[in-house]
């Protein structure tokens, strides 16, 4: 288990140049994907290797694959997880085990134009943490609690962002 001092030490130089010089904490995030339109797909080029992407079975796709709704709950889970075993080392609980699921019902005759009163999009996302540790059930639910104000995707969806999408010319 990381000991909040250990966390204290590597962070706080860090919010120190932040607060010093704000534009230092400013990182920008890409993502890159190639499309691969004969197989109605996209190679997504992530720092950790590339993933395909490719029509769901639901709406036509011909084998599993990574299915981009399923791709927006990993990126929950995960970034959720961090941020809890963060929270839990600056609080000194010790996690013994633990777990996040996140479910979501997606109703694909929304995407597919069957009926346009089905909106396109994932209309709710319930998510369930189970964790064993040494803490009381009140320490637990401030951990979580916690978790959920400094988690960048939970904040993400919850206050979603501007989006704009622009045509480039190809290179």
């Amino acid at each position: 288990m990381v000991r909040p001092e250990q966390l204290r030490d590597r962070q706080q130089p860090l919010k120190e140049a932040y607060r010093d010089d704000p534009s230092r904490a400013v990182v920008r995030f890409r993502s890159r994907g190639v499309l691969v339109p004969q197989q109605i797909a996209c190679r997504v080029e992530t720092d950790h290797g590339a993933v395909f992407s490719a029509l769901h079975l639901a709406a036509g796709g011909d084998e599993p694959s990574a299915c981009s709704g399923n791709m927006l709950l990993d990126a929950l889970v995960a970034c959720l997880g961090v941020t809890l075993c963060a929270v839990a080392a600056a609080m000194g609980i010790a996690i013994e085990r633990g777990s996040i699921e996140a479910e979501a019902l997606f109703d694909f005759r929304g995407t597919l134009g069957v009926d346009r009163t089905v909106p396109v999009g994932i209309p709710r996302i319930d998510v369930g943490v189970n964790l064993a540790s040494n803490a009381s059930e009140e320490q637990q639910r401030r951990l979580l609690e916690i978790a959920e104000r400094y988690c960048v995707i939970f904040q993400t969806l919850r206050n979603p962002p501007e989006v704009q999408v622009s045509l480039r010319p190809a290179s």
